[in-house]
């Protein structure tokens, strides 16, 4: 099954502790059906010190938020939208924005 969302999209968080806020998407993990989007859901994470030039402390990342959570941002109108797919006369297998009806991306070169 093609990914709706993927790494470099724009994305609306739409419930949650960050509903609201917008980013990038930096990592999307399909087994979990999970995303990590930079600047959102972040946590607190005690790490040891690793070595000498990585000491020991507190340090924030973000956490993976599911993917149901999160909406994507139409390049083309900057409306979060809903993704469908659509197949050319070429065979090629397009992401389309449900509201504006623009292409988003190729899915076999993106």
């Amino acid at each position: 099954m093609a990914a709706k969302i993927r790494k470099g999209d724009l994305v609306l968080v739409i419930s949650g502790k960050d509903r609201g806020k917008t980013g990038k998407v930096t990592k999307v993990l399909p087994k979990a059906n999970r995303v990590i989007v930079e600047g959102v859901n972040i946590v607190k994470r005690h790490m040891r010190a690793r070595s000498q030039t990585q000491p020991s402390g507190i340090i924030e990342m973000a956490a993976p938020i599911h993917v149901s959570n999160v909406m994507l941002i139409c390049p083309n109108c900057g409306e979060p939208t809903r993704v469908a797919f659509k197949i050319t006369e070429t065979g090629d297998k397009l992401r389309v924005c449900k509201k504006c009806g623009g292409v988003i991306s190729d899915v076999k070169t993106a």
